[in-house]
C-alpha cells in the first residue's frame, strides 16, 4: 500500500530555511491552540495534536531533519527500509497512526495502529526492534532446525504528560504476517509510566516455530512534546518571560500545571536564568510522590522603542 508523503514544513506552518528557534515557536503556538485539555473538539484536536507533535518530532532533531531533508518527496526512491514503532499522544483515536514492523525473517511484517504516529513516519524513520535470538537463530535459520521461541517485538508508543501524571486506556490493533484479520488490545497505561519504560504484552510478539512459545510485544513509552513543559526526570521544567519592568519591580504571575494554573510571586530584582519551584507539581516518581515543577526566567528586552520610550530609558539610566 502506497504511503503518503507528509509535509512537516507546512503542518507547524514554517519555511524550509527555518531556524530551530522558529521551529520551535511554531510547534509551541499551534501545540497550545490544539492541545486536547483547552480544544472544545477533543476529537478534532487530539489528531491535530498528534500531526505537530510529529512535525516537531522530526524537524526539531538536526538528525532526523537532515534525512527528511536529503530525500524529501522522493523519499520511497531513495531505499528507505519499512519498520518502527511509536506512539500516540493524549487519547489518540484508535484508527490513527497505523504502521509496519519487520522481523528480517523472511520480509515478515507486523501492521501496527492506533499508537499516534503516521505510517509514513514509521516507514522513514521506524524503530521497531526484536531482542535477539540466543542461539543465533533468524534468517540464516530458516525453516528453524531447532523448536525456537520468537522474538519480542518492541515499538514506541508516545504518552502525553497528562497520561503519565493521571494514567490513561489506550487500544491498539495489530496485523501479524500473513493474516488479514485485526487483531485489537485494551492497554493501560499506569499513572507514574516513566520515559523509556515497556509495557509488556505476554505472548503477542512473533510465533515460536516448532511449538516453541511466541515472544511478546512491549510497547515503549515515549514522552510527547508538551507546548509548556519538558521532562528532566520527574520535574518539569516550564519557562516564563518577564518583560524587563516585571523582573526590576516584582509582581504576581500566573504559570500553568498540569492540574491547571499557579500564582507564582516574582521578587523585585529578578534575573534571567533564575528559578523557581513549585512543589509537587511535577511527574509521579517510583515511589509515588511527586517531582517538582521548576519555572526558568527568561527576560524579554525590546528589540524597538518609540521616542518616547527612548526618552524614559534615559531618565531611568540618569537615576541608577
Amino acid at each position: 500500500m502506497a504511503v503518503q508523503f507528509k509535509d512537516y514544513y507546512e503542518t507547524l506552518g514554517v519555511s524550509k530555511t527555518a531556524t530551530a528557534d522558529e521551529i520551535r515557536k511554531a510547534f509551541r503556538k499551534l501545540a497550545r491552540q490544539h492541545h486536547p485539555d483547552v480544544s472544545k473538539d477533543k476529537k478534532k484536536a487530539e489528531e491535530k495534536f498528534k500531526e505537530i507533535n510529529e512535525a516537531y518530532e522530526v524537524l526539531s532533531d538536526p538528525e532526523k531533519r537532515k534525512r527528511y531533508d536529503t530525500l524529501g518527496a522522493d523519499w520511497e526512491r531513495g531505499g528507505m527500509p519499512g519498520g518502527g514503532g511509536a506512539g500516540g499522544g493524549h487519547g489518540f483515536p484508535p484508527g490513527g497512526g497505523n504502521y509496519t514492523w519487520s522481523t528480517g525473517n523472511g520480509g515478515e511484517e507486523f501492521h501496527f495502529g492506533g499508537t499516534g504516529f503516521s505510517d509514513f513516519f514509521e516507514q522513514f524513520f521506524g524503530g521497531g526492534r526484536a531482542a535477539a535470538d540466543p542461539f543465533g537463530g533468524g534468517a540464516t535459520d530458516f525453516p528453524p532446525r531447532r523448536a525456537r521461541r520468537g522474538e519480542d517485538v518492541e515499538a514506541d508508543i508516545l504518552v502525553t504528560f497528562e497520561e503519565a501524571l493521571n494514567g490513561s486506556k489506550r487500544k491498539i490493533s495489530l496485523k501479524r504476517p500473513g493474516n488479514s484479520k485485526t487483531e485489537t488490545y485494551d492497554i493501560r497505561i499506569p499513572a507514574g509510566v516513566r520515559e523509556g519504560q515497556r509495557i509488556r504484552l505476554a505472548g503477542q510478539g512473533e510465533a515460536g516455530s516448532k511449538g516453541a512459545g511466541a515472544g511478546d510485544l512491549y510497547l515503549r513509552v515515549k514522552f510527547a512534546q508538551h507546548p509548556e513543559f519538558r521532562a528532566e526526570g520527574s520535574d518539569l521544567i516550564h519557562e516564563l518571560t518577564l518583560d524587563a519592568w516585571e523582573a526590576v519591580l516584582g509582581g504576581e504571575k500566573s504559570v500553568p500545571t498540569l492540574e491547571g494554573h499557579a500564582r507564582l510571586k516574582i521578587p523585585a530584582g529578578t534575573q534571567s536564568g533564575q528559578r523557581f519551584r513549585l512543589k509537587k507539581h511535577g511527574l509521579v516518581k517510583q515511589d509515588k510522590t511527586r517531582g517538582d515543577l521548576y519555572v526558568v526566567i527568561d527576560i524579554a528586552i525590546p528589540k524597538e522603542i518609540t521616542a518616547k520610550q527612548r526618552e524614559l530609558w534615559e531618565k531611568l539610566a540618569e537615576e541608577i
